[in-house]
Formats: structure tokens, sequence, C-alpha cells
């Protein structure tokens, strides 16, 4: 059993790592002054990020027929080239030589290997903890809402740019080298562990969550805090060896001939003996049957309408903030970052209960509930205080966290797990396509209202109009989101 912890360890810290573009933000302002761009150019930019997964199926047919750790590799090498090129050109000051098309096609090309990373993190989890799926996969998930916090502090503490080239260096460099270290390290951890018999982990569990609120805290507290406090990376290095030792004992806990406390195992048919409720039947569906289906697309715009939403705003956060007046970017990227965090640790929490009664929550209804703060946030920007700005970036980065979270939860239960590589990857092309629409309209309202100040706009009113499309745009999220709990709640009886 101490691999399958091990195993799990693995997935967190590739999950830890793995949205780099998350941490665009933090730069982009930077990156705009740098290679001169309209703020069109940049949200384009933002979008050809999120643009890589619309190829990210690639990666779900590669996991198929390939070993993980070599799609792990992969994945890895393909930021490595994406960030690394754009790095290169920074270092020697050739910024101007390197073609916008072509920074286009490599931020495609690096925000495709998050993909690959993803399905090799999501695919290992539902493998080697079946009876503990939502759970585990909430815990290693939730610490993709830690990323930009993470690369932001590592950026801080080592690089501590002191211009706007330092500090696009300093996120190129790191985007480019750590993903591909850390997967390399990772990879002898990532297998596949064959069961003999189905048992669930609770009391594991608990301990990793113990530890994981306890690092989300911190990361909420230092994105409030001082700068010059912050050592995360060594505080979260502790939390990840705390776990690795903890996980190591592990294998212990389930050996119940051993007079050891078991933690029950599972019939057939996915329940304890005791009778508590755990999985049910779920229908196994290809890629060709769920475009078929009326809860793939109501799933797919709710999605749309609500992480992806919340993604577009964050994406847009520090040309947000640099219209308010503010300079405070890289405080407000580590709060969403540290929200986001704690809304995926809410679904766990959430999974975990429902698996100790006889009627599992409503994922649709879920994500409904989480979108109507949403909706009330993107209004509440609208005032120009700092504090408005503050509360909605926070609660904006919670939903959206927890959304992305329990989206993987809601791929394997409306459609199965057997083509859950492809599938899931299907459904998240809406955040690219979402992107695009959101992203633009928000850079062509932003010029519209630039168009007297050469092109540089201050103010709420560069945002307000963005605001309210998003806020309703929300509302009809939530609105879908229970048509479809309504069409799929037998699932959760």
């Amino acid at each position: 059993m101490a691999l399958q912890w091990l195993s799990l360890v693995g997935t967190i810290w590739l999950q830890s790592i793995s949205s780099t573009n998350s941490n665009f933000p933090s730069y982009s302002s930077q990156l705009k002054l740098l290679f001169s761009l309209s703020q069109l150019q940049l949200n384009n930019l933002a979008f050809a990020s999120d643009a890589g997964k619309l190829f990210g199926f690639v990666s779900g047919i590669a996991a198929c027929h390939l070993p993980l750790w070599l799609v792990l590799i992969i994945g890895s090498a393909l930021g490595f080239i994406g960030y690394g090129v754009q790095y290169l050109f920074l270092v020697k000051n050739k910024v101007s030589t390197l073609p916008y098309s072509i920074v286009f096609l490599l931020t495609i090309l690096a925000g495709n290997s998050i993909c690959w990373i993803n399905t090799v993190s999501y695919m290992i989890v539902i493998q080697n903890f079946p009876s503990d799926r939502q759970l585990a996969l909430g815990l290693s998930t939730s610490y993709q809402g830690l990323s930009a916090k993470l690369y932001s502090d590592v950026v801080g503490v080592i690089f501590k740019p002191s211009s706007s080239i330092q500090t696009a260096r300093s996120y190129l460099l790191l985007n480019c080298i750590l993903p591909l270290v850390v997967c390399l390290i990772v990879s002898p951890m990532i297998r596949d562990i064959k069961h003999t018999n189905i048992r669930r982990f609770s009391y594991g569990f608990l301990v990793i969550f113990a530890i994981t609120v306890l690092t989300g805290t911190y990361a909420v507290i230092t994105s409030l805090g001082s700068r010059k406090q912050l050592i995360p990376p060594r505080v979260i290095l502790i939390g990840y060896v705390m776990r690795a030792a903890w996980m190591e004992e592990m294998e212990g806990w389930v050996l119940n001939e051993h007079g050891v406390k078991d933690e029950g195992v599972l019939n057939e048919h996915g329940v304890k003996d005791e009778g508590v409720f755990v999985s049910c039947d779920i229908e196994e569906m290809r890629v060709d049957v769920i475009l078929t289906r009326l809860n793939f697309w109501l799933y797919y715009f709710v999605y749309m309408f609500g992480a992806t939403i919340g993604m577009v705003y964050l994406n847009n956060l520090g040309q947000i903030v640099e219209s308010r007046g503010s300079s405070e970017t890289t405080s407000l990227v580590s709060l969403a970052s540290s929200f986001g965090f704690f809304g995926r640790i809410l679904t766990c929490l959430l999974d975990y209960n429902a698996s100790r009664i006889k009627y599992r929550v409503s994922r649709p209804a879920i994500i409904a509930l989480l979108m109507l703060p949403m909706t009330t946030s993107f209004f509440l920007l609208l005032n120009d205080s700092s504090l408005c700005l503050h509360i909605s970036t926070a609660i904006i980065g919670l939903c959206t966290g927890a959304i992305t979270s329990i989206s993987v939860s809601t791929t394997i239960e409306l459609f199965g797990t057997n083509n859950f590589g492809v599938n899931h990857n299907i459904v998240v092309t809406n955040i690219p396509i979402g992107s695009f629409l959101f992203g633009n309209m928000a850079a062509l309202l932003y010029r519209q209202q630039a168009a007297t100040n050469n092109g540089k706009c201050m103010g709420t009113k560069c945002y307000q109009t963005s605001f309210m499309i998003w806020g309703f745009l929300c509302f009809l999220g939530a609105f879908l989101a229970i048509v479809l709990h309504s069409r799929s709640k037998k699932t959760y009886v």
C-alpha cells in the first residue's frame, strides 16, 4: 500500500506546479510593455495559454497507449520548449526580433503541456483509489489552486526581480524549469497499483486533509501579510515531507489480519458491509456518444459560464488592478490562488461527508450554489473600493477553484471512467473558447474606454460593462446547472 500512497504524493507535487498559466497575471503587464502589445494582443496571449486545451484530447489518447511516466515527460518537455524559447529571447534582449505569431504559438504549446500533466495526475488517482476516488481527486487537484501562489513566492524569495524585464524573465524561467524537474523526480512514482482488494483509507485521508488545510491557511495569511516575511517554498516542502512520511506508514493501517484497524472492504457493488453508500453504477460513454447528449452540452455551458469566466477574470486581474491605479497585482494573484486552493479543499470535505450517507450530494446542484456568490462578486466589482476588489477576487478564486475541482468527479459520474482521459479534455475545450470570447470582449470594451487616453484606460469604467456581462452569464450558468441537476439527480440516489 505504500506505493499507492506514494503515487498520491506524486500527483500532489504535479498538481502544485502544473498550472503555469495561472501566474500569467503576475507578469502580463510587464510582458505587454516588453513586447509593445495592445490590450487585445495581451488577451489573445491569455487565450493562447488556454487554447492548448483544444488539443488536450491528444494527451488522453496518448495516456491510453503509452506508459504514464512517458506521457508526463512529454508534457513537461512541451512546457520547457514553450516557455524556454520566450525566456531565451528575453535574456538576449532580442524581444523585438521574436514575431508575435511565434509567441502566440509557443504559448499554445506551453498551455497544452498542462493537459498532459493533469491527465496523468487524474488517471493515476482514479486507478489507484477506486473507492475513495472523489476524495483523492479533490485533495490532489486542490494543489492546482496553489500554483500561482507557489510561483509568485518562489520568484519573490529567490529571484527578487527589481524591473519589468527581470519579473518576466523570472516567471518564464520558473515556468520552464520547475515542471520539468518535478516531472523527472515524480515519474518513478507514477504507476497503476494492482489491487487484490478494494479498501477505504478514511483515517489516512483525514491526516492528509488536516495537513493540507494548514498549508492553505498559511498561504492565505501570507497573501494578506508582508511580502518580506514569506518563505513559502520551505514551508510547503516540509508539508510534502510530512505527507510522504505519513503515507509510508499507511500500509499497515489496512492489515486487519495483523490486528490493526481495517477501514472497511467494499463489496462488488461498491458498498461497505455496514451498508454505507460510496458509489453507484455509472454509464460508460465514448466521446462520440457524449457529444449527442443534452447533459453534455448543459454541463459544457455550465462550466463555461462558471469556472471559465472566473479564469478569464483572473487572467485579466493584472490589467484590472492597473486600471484602478493599484500596484497590488502579485498579492491579489496570490490571494485568488490561495482561496482557489480552499475552494478545491471544500469539495474534498463534501466528498468525505457524502461517502458516509446513503444519498450523495448532487454535484450540479453544488456548482449552481457556487455560481451564485460568483454572480454577486462580479456586481460588487462595480464599486471602486480596494476592499470590494479584494473580497470579490477572493470569492471568485474560491468558487472557480471549487468548480474546477468538482468538475473532474462530475465528468466521471456523467460519462464514466473508461474514456475519462479523452472525455474530460473535450469538456475543458470550453476554457479556450470562453477565454477567447469573454477575454476579447473585455479587451475591446477596454480599448473603447481607452480611446481618448492614448490607449490606456484608468478607472472602474474600464471593466464596468465586462463585469456586468460576466455577472449575468454566471447567473445563467447557475440556472443551467439546476437544469442539469434535475436531469441527472437519479445518479445521486
